[in-house]
């Protein structure tokens, strides 16, 4: 990498080699070269006899491109202002067996759209194990942290409380979401096939003379070759560019929801309750040393912004695609899916390192719950009294001035909340002053939050990560600084 160009952070930063590696320029002309191979090994199973076995020998000894074969393909490209074409001429010279039937009856489109297909499928091949990851390791937080009470938020202002567990699983929900709709547009992604120039097939209808049946059989050939399942139907010159929204609409919802659950952690990380993993030796500010700040999720958060912008790249580019093409879609696409696919895979990355190592803190959440606790159990005091006899306006009278008295402590002096030692002191409450601490275990306040938590992780997160089990591993994620 030269230091005195441009390189994007995403690849040279961030993004794994596993998914750098799909979208590079030698994966990218491998692939063409691949797709020139099952071109003329299906023609010849079809029955073109000008395909001889030792140029497709030849194709298959030189699939995996030289640093000097793409070196001289730029030149070539410079010089014809065509990269397909240029690709053509320098695997000829190195075939030149198969130079006369490389790419016969193709169009560009045959080896650029079926690639960046095998490379979406392939990225998603990616993205969805490490997902997978997130939730399991997610999901272990839920269960060890089920019964901890905390404090819930409404509006960012105390409510009632929940659980450490059952707030992790309003994340988990939504990951799950984000594993049903990638798998779904994983699924979806065909290839375009061998559809000639305009969609017609009318070249390959010439080279078979005019067997419509050879043609068909060809396209599921090729298809068949490469792996694939099934094959857009009907295209123009290039699939239809809806399907690229189809494939990153689920990337950018994956955005929304790490986005949540990176600002719940920096929330929460601000109320010393819970964090994100710090290193022994990490750095949180260069001037307050005792700083501890949340930058993977603030990185997390940066992210997925961008992420969710890259979606608003695909639809605008499908809406404006005229008649059976136009040309205004290829530098945009070399941009924004190859970028959509390095930000998930380096948010997924750094989400499986946070969720491996998130640090709870109780007693600090123990102290707010008690600070907010007493104002909660008004009602079960009022009802608590209502049983010993007393009325229920009565009580919430006496409840209500002793609360608006501590509210003055709290907010007025800054002092503690004292409802609870009024309430002791108070002789109109004398009947229930026994059964106060019960009154107050915080473990009664979260309803089924506990029960639900078990039930979804046990019911729900299993049965979706069923399927992909073997992907699931402990293994620690570094990451980059």
């Amino acid at each position: 990498m030269s230091n005195d160009k441009y390189s994007t952070p995403l690849s040279s930063r961030y993004a794994s080699e596993e998914m750098s590696s799909i979208f590079s320029l030698r994966n990218r002309f491998s692939t063409w070269r691949k797709l020139w191979l099952n071109l003329a090994i299906a023609e010849k199973q079809v029955g073109l006899d000008v395909i001889s076995d030792e140029a497709i020998t030849q194709m298959k000894n030189h699939l995996t491109i030289t640093d000097e074969e793409i070196e001289a393909a730029a030149k070539e490209e410079a010089i014809v202002r065509h990269d397909v074409m240029a690709h053509v001429h320098v695997f000829g010279n190195t075939c030149p067996e198969a130079a006369k039937i490389i790419h016969l009856g193709a169009t560009s489109c045959y080896v650029t759209d079926n690639a960046d297909l095998i490379f979406l499928r392939d990225a998603y091949d990616v993205l969805i194990p490490k997902l997978v990851n997130v939730i399991d390791r997610l999901s272990k937080f839920a269960m060890e942290y089920k019964d901890l009470p905390v404090l819930g938020w409404t509006h960012f202002q105390p409510a009632q409380l929940t659980t450490v567990g059952k707030r992790a699983t309003l994340w988990i929900q939504e990951l799950l979401w984000d594993l049903r709709n990638m798998v779904r547009a994983r699924n979806d992604i065909g290839l375009r096939g061998v559809k000639g120039t305009t969609g017609t097939q009318a070249s390959f209808l010439s080279l078979f003379h005019g067997d419509h049946d050879k043609v068909e059989l060809l396209d599921e050939t090729v298809v068949k070759l490469l792996g694939f399942e099934h094959v857009y139907p009907v295209t123009g010159q290039t699939y239809s560019r809806k399907i690229d929204i189809d494939v990153l609409s689920p990337l950018a919802s994956l955005g929304a929801t790490t986005h949540k659950f990176g600002t719940d952690i920096r929330l929460l990380a601000n109320l010393k309750e819970v964090e994100e993993p710090f290193e022994k030796s990490q750095i949180g500010s260069s001037a307050m040393a005792y700083k501890r700040n949340p930058m993977r999720c603030e990185r997390v958060c940066s992210l997925s912004r961008h992420l969710g912008g890259l979606l608003n790249d695909a639809i605008q580019t499908a809406s404006v695609q005229w008649f059976e093409r136009t040309l205004d879609d290829s530098a945009i696409r070399r941009i924004s899916i190859p970028s959509a696919f390095l930000t998930a895979d380096i948010l997924l990355s750094t989400m499986i390192n946070i969720t491996s190592g998130l640090v709870v803190y109780p007693k600090v959440i123990e102290r707010r719950i008690a600070a907010e606790l007493p104002f909660m159990a008004t009602e079960n005091i009022i009802m608590a009294m209502v049983e010993k006899g007393a009325s229920r306006q009565d009580c919430h009278e006496e409840i209500r001035v002793l609360s608006h008295q501590a509210s003055a402590v709290v907010k007025q002096e800054g002092g503690d909340n004292d409802l609870i030692e009024r309430v002791k002191n108070t002789e109109y409450f004398k009947p229930i002053w026994g059964e106060l601490d019960n009154l107050l275990d915080p473990s009664t306040f979260v309803g089924r939050a506990p029960q639900q938590t078990e039930k979804f992780v046990k019911n729900d997160v299993a049965k979706a990560l069923e399927p992909f089990k073997k992907h699931i591993t402990t293994e620690s994620v570094s990451l980059s600084v």
